[in-house]
């Protein structure tokens, strides 16, 4: 199992932005959480095991909600986490 660092710059924070990836992470079936950063961007964190998942979560937070304006994905492996996360969740 993998584990990702998605760090997503913009217009997305106060435009339901973590919500929208509450959605789409419970669709895909990733184990992780989202949250905002003091920057302005929104971190990822996600555990998976299919390269499909993280093509279509990484699509997906290319686009996201109307309301938002995503100007970069960058994505980093995230190595000695040293828990296995379980479900997906908005952090504060």
């Amino acid at each position: 199992m993998e584990t990702k660092r998605l760090v997503v710059s913009g217009i997305v924070q106060g435009v339901g932005y973590r919500h929208f990836v509450l959605g789409i992470a419970r669709r895909l079936g990733v184990a992780g959480y989202v949250r905002n950063l003091p920057d302005g961007t929104v971190e990822v964190v996600v555990q998976l095991e299919e390269e499909e998942s993280l093509n279509a979560l990484v699509g997906a937070l290319k686009k996201g909600p109307p309301a938002s304006r995503v100007s970069g994905v960058e994505i980093h492996a995230l190595t000695g986490l040293g828990e296995e996360l379980s479900g997906f969740a908005v952090r504060l």
